[in-house]
């Protein structure tokens, strides 16, 4: 069983990420996916993908960026793994490798935001060490 992690290059790798994405984000379609990760890597948005035997089974979009309360910070914007395939360490290989690439790249900090509804998310960032720090407030437009 091979599996390693790369960030996706090109339409093709992308649209191969979007089923796994669709869990994560089901109100995406395939036809704006594409476009839309081309979008945001025009602002530096990333998205890597762990495959396994072939198929991709785990991905994180992200971004470096440098933000004044933390200074240079790897963010997550999506993080997911094939309902399917978890409990496998797939997540937890995703989590390790952005670590280590914000590491790379001279971050002071690694943030994400999640859902508040995603309580299994929650028990598993804790797992990997990650702490509640700020609550994040929005209103739709």
């Amino acid at each position: 069983m091979e599996s390693s992690i790369r960030v996706a290059d090109g339409r093709e790798e992308i649209a191969r990420c979007f089923a796994v994405m669709s869990q994560l984000r089901p109100a995406l379609t395939a036809e704006e996916f594409v476009t839309r990760v081309e979008l945001q890597q025009g602002e530096g948005y990333r998205l890597a993908f762990l495959e396994h035997d072939g198929a991709v089974v785990s991905l994180a979009g992200f971004r470096v960026m440098h933000v004044l309360w933390s200074g240079k910070t790897l963010y997550v914007d999506d993080l997911v793994t094939d309902a399917a395939m978890r409990s496998r360490g797939f997540g937890e290989r995703m989590m390790r490798w952005l670590e280590e690439t914000a590491r790379a790249e001279g971050c002071a900090t690694f943030a994400l935001d999640s859902g508040t509804h995603r309580e299994s998310a929650h028990a598993f960032y804790f797992r990997m060490g990650l702490r509640i720090s700020d609550f994040h407030f929005q209103k739709t437009l």
